[in-house]
């Protein structure tokens, strides 16, 4: 299996900002944005997609979680600019990215902010803007906090996340069942996966042991108005996939997001639910990939190929189903 490395650096504010990096330090780079809450630890057990790719996998931690120092009252342009110095601290001039769920907004104000620096991006059943129909039609752990942060409780949503920060540390997988417990019976089936279990939990630990207000500060940026984010600006690639019984990011949500990129395009997966990438690892890198082209992840004063990425429709929000 590839190695992993720890790093970390401090920000010019004094923040330490850690990730690890998995695979040969010459591979070919992929920057992997962890969900909510994840941290450098949240990849899966098993990757051996990774290494059968030759790929270097940056995994970045947002600040308030693992071993990041706390932004209070951060947005997304601030995580932004810390995967640019990340990658100027690592050499790499240009990488693909790859995120989930609410890794979506922190990928977009990444590949706007840093356009130079975005060859092309992935985001699978991703975190969007919703109405408060879509809101309450949400997982009720999910619904419950949104709701919080939008009319502004914050004490009320620091007392409902640090319960259950609790129940997960105390027994990690049961606590996290707990909070999906209506969740669609698809997503149920990959929670009982011993191997996904593994891979997950170690990565929501380390990102909930120093505490409960990166989760929080994370929550109520989402909640946010996504001000910080210029989706005009973001000029690489998207393709967005997501499952139709997704009861964590509703897929209406993320429909109107993706229409107003502009060069997107909208994959679907039939019955499946807000855990479906964990069948379709190797399907999702090649399709990044392959977008990316050779030149993706080129390394400081490393010649540049000329991408040879798979065609891509440029039409805002055209979509596809996944076969």
């Amino acid at each position: 299996m590839d190695s992993v490395r720890e790093e970390r650096l401090v920000r010019p504010d004094g923040r330490v900002v850690a990730w690890t990096e998995h695979g040969a330090p010459g591979g070919l780079p992929l920057l992997r944005l962890p969900g909510t809450p994840g941290s450098r630890y949240s990849f899966p057990a098993d990757r051996r997609p990774w290494v059968e790719r030759g790929l270097c996998v940056i995994v970045v931690e947002r600040p308030g979680f693992g071993a990041s120092t706390r932004l209070p009252g951060r947005g997304f342009a601030e995580h932004a600019d810390d995967l640019a110095a990340v990658l100027d601290h690592v050499g790499i001039d240009r990488v693909p990215a790859y995120g989930g769920s609410g890794a979506a907004p922190h990928l977009l104000g990444f590949a706007a902010r840093h356009p130079d620096r975005f060859s092309a991006g992935t985001i699978v059943d991703g975190a969007a803007p919703m109405t408060e129909e879509e809101v309450r039609g949400e997982i009720e752990a999910n619904a419950m906090g949104d709701l919080l942060a939008r009319s502004g409780e914050v004490d009320a949503l620091r007392d409902l996340l640090a319960r259950a920060r609790d129940d997960v540390l105390a027994d990690p997988v049961a606590g996290f069942r707990e909070l999906m417990t209506d969740a669609p019976a698809a997503d149920q089936e990959v929670m009982a996966e011993h191997a996904w279990q593994a891979g997950f939990m170690r990565g929501l630990v380390e990102a909930l042991t120093p505490g409960v207000d990166g989760w929080m500060d994370e929550v109520l940026a989402i909640n946010g108005n996504w001000g910080d984010i210029d989706l005009d600006a973001v000029g690489g690639s998207v393709t967005w996939w997501h499952s139709v019984d997704d009861r964590n990011c509703p897929i209406s949500a993320a429909r109107r997001l993706v229409a107003r990129l502009p060069h997107a395009r909208f994959v679907t997966w039939e019955s499946a639910g807000h855990l479906a990438a964990a069948a379709h690892e190797a399907e999702i890198l090649d399709e990044l990939l392959a977008r990316a082209g050779s030149a993706s992840g080129t390394r400081a004063g490393s010649p540049a190929a000329l991408p040879s990425g798979a065609p891509m429709s440029t039409r805002p929000g055209s979509a596809i189903a996944a076969r």
